[in-house]
């Protein structure tokens, strides 16, 4: 190695170390220590205090332990219910549901399975199900079966869902009686694909479809063997996860029981006990669902779950369940923001905040109106190859990256070509690394203004000159009457993306960023004839 570049990354570690320091002044002594994994050595920083470093080392032991034997987040799972039989799993309603409870009704579901289907270990079961505690017994009951789930987006219909379903390889599907009238629009393809579907109800006159309520209640409750799922893999699938369907069709991302247990390792990582009770009101069908689940499974903790995201009762539910960690995603923190006041709102006993995709301004809101709460912001994806953690606390960060991080998770952000959707590539078939300051300066934002306002075009731009940087404003803005949004917040894309901005085709207000002028303007088609020529810059 070098001598210089040895030096470089020398001062970098301690520089890093420093850093961390002086966040948290009181948290040492730090533990490093070297690994030697030929031909390269590594130094791992544990944790910042002894405690933590002790639960940190006994994670990674744990998954060390894993890869030999294996095991899933079943195996832990069933820990728990020998270690703690009659500790609150799941809060749901005014409901309580221990961790024997949870494993009783999920082998109930596998018998009830092995009753009524033909299916083994390796197939794939679809559930339609809305977040209540029969889509936790359920996904449990397939993992005892060896078989794998795909999670169907409720919100899913039509074309959309026989699509998800299909690409799933699924023989079998269970949906809430909720979705009973969502699952005939589809029902006529699957009875031709031979497809066995359930609905969670006592009672259904649908031909083609039929109860499940009813097997599950008659079926025992006795452990289902391990020679069932003895053929399971790390690298087996688990779930299929969809994306939302902004870009077109939804995508099925495949995690494996191995990913399983990366993502139930993100509340130990973050400092989350067996004693903490998380709360969940966001989809189970989704990741950030999942990782709640799995990681309260991971912890030995208790899982509060709601079954629809509510501002209002948000508050309330925390205070109901003694709620110490909380979840987020998109939007959630803006809501509860905009929610009215009350005298209550810093009487609670969260203390941790764990999600992603919270703005800066609303972050800082957030704090002053709630109380100090911890917020860990992260960055990642479904089917992404790489994570990024806010390990500092500062406000809009969604992680810093330091040698140390890109020593132990080499990645690269790389040019994309948007129309072909693939990755540019150089003479030799390799990505081409992006130049620091990510394409894209050409944006647009589409905006919905309150009932009775004017659009302000140099309020606008004073607002976004205050908070992003040159290169991040939106150079165009749309106003519509109304934003449609996914079941995660996500805002719907295609449809904007195929418009663009040209006027002659928009019943929509456009406006254009004017520099110089300091100000958004209505864009005309003369303006736009400009754009387009190159005659105006963007």
């Amino acid at each position: 190695m070098d001598f210089k570049f040895f030096i470089s990354k020398l001062n970098n570690f301690i520089s890093t170390l420093h850093e961390m320091l002086c966040v948290f002044p009181d948290k040492c002594p730090i533990i490093v220590f070297a690994v030697a994994v030929p031909p390269a050595v590594h130094l791992v920083l544990l944790t910042l205090d002894v405690q933590n470093s002790v639960k940190f080392a006994l994670v990674r032991y744990t998954l060390s332990k894993v890869r030999e034997r294996n095991d899933t987040i079943l195996d832990r799972f069933l820990d728990c219910v020998k270690r703690h039989p009659h500790k609150p799993f799941i809060l749901f309603e005014d409901e309580s549901y221990s961790y024997l409870d949870t494993d009783r009704q999920s082998n109930k579901v596998a018998r009830a399975l092995q009753q009524h289907t033909d299916i083994k270990e390796g197939d794939t079961v679809a559930i339609l199900f809305g977040n209540q505690p029969f889509f936790l017994w359920i996904w449990l009951g397939l993992v005892k079966l060896g078989c794998s789930a795909a999670l169907l987006n409720y919100n899913m219909r039509s074309r959309s869902l026989l699509h998800c379903f299909s690409c799933s390889g699924a023989n079998v599907l269970i949906a809430g009686k909720e979705y009973k009238e969502v699952v005939e629009e589809i029902l006529p393809t699957l009875t031709e694909q031979k497809v066995k579907v359930f609905v969670l109800a006592d009672q259904c006159t649908t031909a083609g479809m039929e109860t499940f309520s009813d097997k599950i209640r008659q079926a025992s409750s006795e452990p289902i063997p391990v020679d069932v799922r003895s053929n399971v893999r790390l690298m087996s699938p688990a779930v299929y996860i969809y994306t939302s369907g902004t870009t077109g069709l939804p995508k099925a991302a495949v995690l494996t029981h191995l990913r399983l247990w990366n993502l139930s390792f993100v509340q130990s990582t973050f400092g989350v006990s067996s004693t903490d009770v998380f709360y969940l009101n966001l989809p189970l069908y989704h990741t950030s669902g999942l990782m709640a689940f799995t990681g309260t499974i991971e912890r030995g903790s208790t899982l509060a779950l709601r079954s629809k995201f509510s501002a209002s009762h948000f508050w309330d539910d925390c205070r109901k369940y003694n709620v110490t960690v909380i979840h987020y995603i998109g939007e959630t923190m803006r809501y509860l923001c905009s929610t009215q006041k009350r005298p209550s709102d810093r009487n609670h006993k969260v203390r941790m905040a764990i999600g992603n995709g919270v703005r800066a301004d609303v972050w800082r809101e957030f704090l002053n109106r709630f109380g100090h709460i911890s917020v860990k912001e992260l960055y990642g994806s479904t089917e992404g190859n790489i994570g990024l953690s806010n390990y500092t606390g500062k406000v809009g960060a969604v992680g810093r990256v330091n040698f140390f991080h890109k020593w132990l998770l080499p990645y690269a952000i790389i040019k994309y070509d948007i129309e072909k959707e693939e990755p540019l590539r150089n003479s030799e078939g390799f990505c081409v690394e992006a130049a620091t300051g990510q394409e894209g300066r050409a944006g647009m934002a589409a905006l919905r203004l309150k009932e009775g306002e004017p659009f302000d075009g140099t309020g606008t731009f004073r607002h976004v000159s205050r908070y992003l940087p040159a290169y991040a404003r939106p150079r165009f803005i749309r106003i519509q009457n109304c934003l449609t949004v996914t079941g995660t917040f996500k805002h719907r894309k295609v449809k904007l993306v195929e418009e663009g901005f040209k006027p002659d085709e928009i019943s929509d207000r456009l406006y254009i960023l004017d520099d110089k002028d300091k100000c958004y303007v209505p864009l005309t088609q003369r303006m736009y004839d400009s754009v387009v020529s190159g005659m105006i810059k963007l």
